[in-house]
């Protein structure tokens, strides 16, 4: 004759320490979550009779010009000679690459042709002016 065992039911996890694991992950979150502060230089950008919508912005790298000939690529401050290197460096890493140049309507046309000319060095033949459409 067999001897009987008691079946005890399968253990269930605890769910007794779940809120102190969200809650630790959500202070984990908060605290390497890096915000941007420096959004470019700002631009007062022209109007244009006529506008596209580039559709995507995963391929777009943002070139502003202001009013003091400053240039800011990708929220970095840079002069005329650095902007060759950077876009050499960002047109290898990403062949599709935009350059979206946001250039300041008062700005002067020389620091525009500078900045046509490194990007031409820099082999950058996808660029686009952004405007405000009316």
């Amino acid at each position: 004759m067999r001897i009987a065992t008691k079946k005890s039911p399968p253990q269930a996890i605890s769910t007794a320490s779940m809120p102190d694991i969200i809650f630790l992950l959500l202070i984990f979150f908060m605290v390497s979550t890096v915000f941007r502060e420096f959004k470019g230089i700002p631009v007062r950008m022209p109007s244009a009779v006529n506008s596209m919508k580039i559709d995507g912005k995963r391929n777009i790298s943002y070139c502003f010009v202001d009013v003091n000939d400053r240039i800011s690529v990708d929220d970095k401050l840079l002069g005329v000679k650095d902007l060759t290197p950077v876009m050499y460096l960002k047109r290898s890493n990403n062949p599709r690459v935009i350059i979206s140049l946001k250039v300041d309507e008062n700005c002067k046309n020389d620091i525009i042709d500078k900045v046509h000319k490194a990007l031409q060095e820099a082999d950058a033949r996808r660029i686009v002016y952004a405007a405000k459409s009316k």
